[in-house]
């Protein structure tokens, strides 16, 4: 593969470097020296990074102001995107913000972008997830620029919400429900190695589109199987309905003020597009992963409105 001249002592932005994903690239590209910026929605979260890293707001709708901060760029990594719709925030603003966000980089001259999408991704697809994703996808096929396109299912690590979250659930309730028989498969991939993927992807000049799944694959029963009895709380795991298992994730919101799951997600899951058939990208293993951190997966919960509500608090 041809390495794209010049990069590595270039100019390298990335959204959301206090964030989740976002801040693993960052701190990949600050411990090797680069210069970086952050284009985020949350300036006043606490930054990790100091001085080795500019901020800069997203200035959506103001082209000009985000088109001078992207201007001299190298490489963009975009990890903007929202997990579902809310009152606040949905996936048709996330879809034409990512656009302007596109034709910003392209107007500022920025030579490649590495964009987080997902597996999976069809613009005739029911789901909006998915097919925001395959617009986007699209959208910077077509741009012109150089690119390299991630397609990860599920993330773990140490700020992640669905792990953690199945972890908690399995700690508190006596038995843990699944949608239907529980038979669709995941391929979670850490979050590092997400992040290092990204990093040596901005090195490159091809125009690539990768699945980046972990080196596991698990059913979802599988899955709940394995955290549970890796962090002592295995549980009786039941068979429940769609709508029983989104009912149960209305009193969990009651209880905790967030979004457990959504109707999409559930479809979504039970139609195996966090599934591909491909060869792993991480190198981590996620049953490994969850022995070394055992004692703390799901001690709290993860509040996906929580982080996007709350802007001034880190993700820890």
């Amino acid at each position: 593969m041809k390495k794209h001249s010049g990069v590595t002592s270039g100019v390298h932005v990335v959204t959301g470097a206090f964030g989740y994903s976002g801040k693993y690239i960052a701190k990949s590209l600050v411990d090797s020296g680069l210069k970086v910026k952050t284009i985020t929605n949350s300036p006043n979260r606490p930054n990790p990074f100091g001085d080795a890293i500019e901020v800069f707001p997203f200035n959506f709708d103001k082209l000009g102001l985000l088109i001078d901060t992207l201007r001299g760029a190298d490489v963009l990594y975009n990890t903007y995107w929202v997990r579902f719709n809310h009152k606040l925030f949905n996936h048709s603003a996330a879809v034409e913000n990512t656009l302007t966000l596109f034709d910003a980089a392209r107007q500022a001259g920025v030579k490649r972008i590495v964009h987080v999408s997902i597996t999976n991704p069809k613009e005739d697809s029911h789901l909006e997830y998915f097919s925001g994703k395959a617009r986007l996808e699209r959208a910077l096929i077509d741009s012109g620029i150089s690119y390299a396109i991630l397609r990860p299912t599920v993330l773990f690590g140490k700020e992640d919400i669905l792990i953690n979250n199945i972890a908690w659930a399995l700690r508190r309730f006596p038995v843990f429900g699944i949608f239907g028989d529980g038979n669709y498969r995941l391929q979670p991939i850490y979050v590092n190695d997400l992040a290092e993927l990204a990093v040596d992807m901005g090195k490159l000049s091809e125009k690539i589109i990768i699945d980046a799944i972990g080196p596991e694959t698990f059913t979802f029963r599988e899955l709940v199987e394995t955290i549970g009895e890796i962090i002592g709380s295995k549980r009786p795991i039941v068979s429940i309905s769609d709508d029983l298992g989104y009912y149960f994730g209305m009193i969990i919101k009651g209880i905790t003020g967030d979004v457990l799951i959504t109707r999409e997600e559930i479809d979504g899951l039970k139609s195996n597009l966090l599934y591909v058939n491909s060869q792993p990208a991480g190198h981590t293993s996620l049953t490994q992963w969850l022995k070394d951190h055992a004692s703390q997966v799901g001690t709290h919960y993860a509040s996906e409105l929580a982080r996007r509500v709350e802007r001034t608090g880190s993700y820890d």
